[in-house]
């Protein structure tokens, strides 16, 4: 399919292309806002725009992912939390029990 048709089907509301969600922050003014974009676009963005930055203070995880996969792995898999103890049991391992 030729990029014009691609973008016709996305005008028209008939493709649905996810973008990436970047939080940026103006280095002078300190207005945020949220941008998306492709992946692809974002190096030059920044490079087109060098007066806003990426918002690390919004972070790249939510709450709720950070440190949770652990448990959320267990629950969906009962034997996971067996295999990651045995593989601590093992002389010399760098893995931690769960």
């Amino acid at each position: 399919m030729q990029d014009g048709n691609l973008q016709q089907l996305s005008q028209h509301g008939l493709l649905k292309v996810n973008m990436a969600i970047y939080p940026i922050i103006h280095k002078e003014t300190g207005e945020k806002k949220v941008i998306e974009m492709s992946v692809h676009d974002i190096t030059q963005w920044y490079k087109d725009n060098p007066e806003w930055q990426r918002d690390w203070s919004e972070g790249c995880a939510s709450p709720g992912e950070v440190g949770d996969w652990q448990n959320r792995l267990g629950n969906r898999n009962p034997g996971w939390r067996e295999v990651i103890n045995r593989v601590a049991n093992v002389p010399g391992s760098t893995v931690e029990k769960i």
